[in-house]
């Protein structure tokens, strides 16, 4: 069984439902703002854990349309990157590594872009996000906000060279 599946108008509600339930970590969204990122996104997923839907990643590539002001930050800032948005699990679903999984896979895709980028709440704190992203290589590169302030943080995939053996 797939891990990640693509949303799909039936999944619509779950993902809504869940987004809401997390908003305080998330950015809010409608149903408006759902089809507008799904036009957007390069993957908007289905998490899924023995056929049940667990949770939702939403990703995008440069040069989208994408209006976030996080998002606009590293475009002005990098020329190739791969944007994580939001990824959310359902807290049935947490600390059984599906985030791990989920992860992995986008960084193989982020690989082209040499950076897969993203942001964490710092005001108010998101502290296990900030354990979980920085145990993952992830560096803070920028800090954006005034009453809500996230830490920009970036892993870089650019193929790095290998050290050359003493011999």
């Amino acid at each position: 069984m797939p891990l990640l599946r693509p949303i799909s108008p039936g999944d619509h509600a779950f993902v809504l439902d869940l987004n809401h339930r997390n908003v305080e970590v998330l950015s809010p969204m409608d149903q408006t703002r759902l089809d507008t990122l799904l036009g957007w996104a390069d993957r908007a997923d289905i998490i899924e854990h023995d056929g049940e839907p667990a949770g939702f990643v939403m990703t995008f590539a440069p040069r989208s349309s994408y209006d976030s002001e996080n998002y606009l930050w590293f475009t002005g800032h990098y020329d190739t990157f791969y944007y994580l948005d939001r990824i959310v699990l359902d807290q049935r679903f947490r600390r059984l590594g599906l985030g791990r999984r989920v992860y992995e896979e986008l960084e193989r895709v982020a690989a082209a872009y040499d950076r897969m980028v993203l942001e964490v709440n710092i005001d108010p704190p998101n502290r296990p996000s900030l354990d979980f992203h920085r145990r993952r290589g992830y560096d803070e590169v920028h800090r954006l906000g005034r009453a809500h302030v996230v830490a920009l943080m970036a892993l870089e995939l650019a193929a790095r060279p290998q050290p050359r053996s003493g011999k």
